[in-house]
This record gives structure tokens, C-alpha cells and sequence, in this order.
């Protein structure tokens, strides 16, 4: 469900299906397909016959600090799910259950105000605690990318892009690749040595208004007796405009604040 006040009762951040999001995927030629829902396995159930599917999640966490974060666990177990969840309010017991269990995991959209403000404290937390970031997010804009980009070439933590996508239009369209990785096994081990080069878009102002208003759509298509809500649509472009200055302002805050010198000449290009 989505986390917007008041629509969070009706609305659901995705109304995808998974064999389509397994066969848009194909087509746009991913050799390995993984669904990463918000604190659910439930994809699993469709497409867990596929041989090249392998399931992950993205945990929603609450750091010591009280601050919100997500993290992105790649090549879980159903017996893993449940342990995550319960761990989930407590970073540190999280991330050592991770190692022990030799998951492969990263902090996902640093530079970004999706899951509200950030602290020092967050900062340092992820350069001890997480072994890879996400350094190319399909739904977030370039600057903030690259911002991410430059702290895990700086951290020297492992790089990891993904769509980030909760429609199908831009499904594919951000990946991940590991050079040489002959099926799931090396790829994830590729991963884990910082193998992975994250490859395609970026996000923005339009790519995030199209999949809101998709968004719109699939709920009236589930639940019609929300069209009542139709002249809400009117408004999206207006707030999806606000949140990227939100993103802006965001980035510029904690860049500014990592590095007061600014981006070195040259590292504009890391997130292309």
C-alpha cells in the first residue's frame, strides 16, 4: 500500500502483474529477473517457477536515529522474509543477520527525500554498517545519482542501479550488469566484489508524473467507486513538480554538507 496520508487505505504503490512484469522484462532482454516489493515476498508465488527469477525485497527500516530508510536485499529465501521483518526497526541486528546469512544488500536512494529527512548519524551509519549503495535509481533525478555515485566510488562500496519502477513503462530501463557472470551464483558474487555496473536511465519531472497518474488509473481500474477521486488527477502534475524540488533541495543539502568543495571535474559522467 502506498504511504500517502488518507490514500494509503485505498491505494496500492503498484497495480502490475507479475507475469507481465516478468514478460516486459524479457523482452527488454534481462537475462535475470528479480521483483524488490516494499516488506513483501508475495511476486514470489507467480514467479518463482521461472529459472532465472530470483527473489529479493526492499526493507523498510527505522534507524537508531529514528529516521526511515530502504534497504535492498538481493537473493533471499522465504525463511529469510520473516527475519527481515523482524529486524527491521533494529539497523545493526538487521545488517549482522545479513552478513551472517551472506546476503548481498545496499542502501538504496541516499541522496533522496522519498523516505523523508536525513541525519548525520544516517551517513555514518551507512558507511559502516552496508557494503553497497544504489547509485542509479530509474525514478530519481541525474544529480541525485550522481551524488550517489560518487559516495560509493569515494566509500569504495559496491554499486548497484535498478528501475525502481512501480509501473510498467520504464520497467528494464535501469539495470544492473556483471560482465562475465554466467547465471545467478556469479552474478550475485559480482555483485558482492563490486563487480556491477549500473547501466541506463535516469529519472524525472516526467517519468514521475506518467507513473502516478498510471498509478491513478490502476486504482480505478481495481476499485471504481474511487473515481469520485478522479478530479484529484488534475493536481498530480503540480505535486510531482514539488517533489522534485524536494529532490533538488535534498541533494544540494547533503552534498554541500558531505563535500563542501563540490563534485570534481570529470565525475558528472559516473551515473551515465
Amino acid at each position: 500500500m502506498c504511504n500517502v496520508p488518507l490514500m494509503k487505505r485505498v491505494c496500492r504503490e503498484s497495480y502490475n502483474d507479475p507475469e507481465q512484469v516478468y514478460a516486459t522484462l524479457k523482452r527488454r532482454g534481462m537475462d535475470l529477473v528479480t521483483v524488490t516489493d516494499h516488506d513483501s515476498i508475495d511476486a514470489a508465488e507467480q514467479l518463482r517457477s521461472h529459472a532465472d527469477f530470483f527473489l529479493s525485497e526492499e526493507v523498510t527500516c527505522v534507524t537508531p536515529g529514528g529516521t526511515e530508510i530502504h534497504v535492498g536485499v538481493y537473493g533471499i529465501r522465504e525463511r529469510h522474509h520473516m527475519e527481515l521483518q523482524r529486524r527491521r526497526t533494529d539497523v545493526p541486528a538487521l545488517t549482522a543477520y545479513l552478513r551472517q546469512e551472506r546476503l548481498f544488500f545496499s542502501i538504496n536512494h541516499v541522496f533522496s527525500s522519498l523516505t523523508g529527512h536525513r541525519t548525520d548519524l544516517d551517513f555514518q551509519l551507512f558507511g559502516e554498517e552496508f557494503p553497497a549503495v544504489e547509485t542509479l535509481n530509474g525514478h530519481i533525478p541525474q544529480a541525485n545519482n550522481r551524488w550517489a555515485t560518487k559516495l560509493a566510488a569515494d566509500w569504495r562500496k559496491a554499486p548497484v542501479g535498478g528501475s525502481d519502477a512501480h509501473t510498467l513503462a520504464p520497467l528494464g530501463l535501469t539495470y544492473t550488469d556483471v560482465p562475465e557472470a554466467r547465471g545467478l551464483p556469479e552474478f550475485l558474487d559480482g555483485l558482492r566484489h563490486g563487480h556491477g555496473r549500473p547501466q541506463g536511465d535516469c529519472g524525472g519531472y516526467f517519468r514521475l508524473t506518467q507513473a502516478v497518474l498510471e498509478i491513478g488509473l490502476g486504482l480505478l481500474r481495481e476499485t471504481p467507486w474511487t473515481a469520485v477521486l478522479a478530479p484529484l488527477f488534475l493536481a498530480v502534475p503540480m505535486i510531482t513538480l514539488g517533489n522534485c524540488a524536494c529532490e533538488f533541495l535534498f541533494q544540494q543539502k547533503w552534498s554541500r554538507r558531505l563535500w563542501p568543495a563540490g563534485l570534481p571535474l570529470g565525475n558528472e559522467q559516473m551515473a551515465d
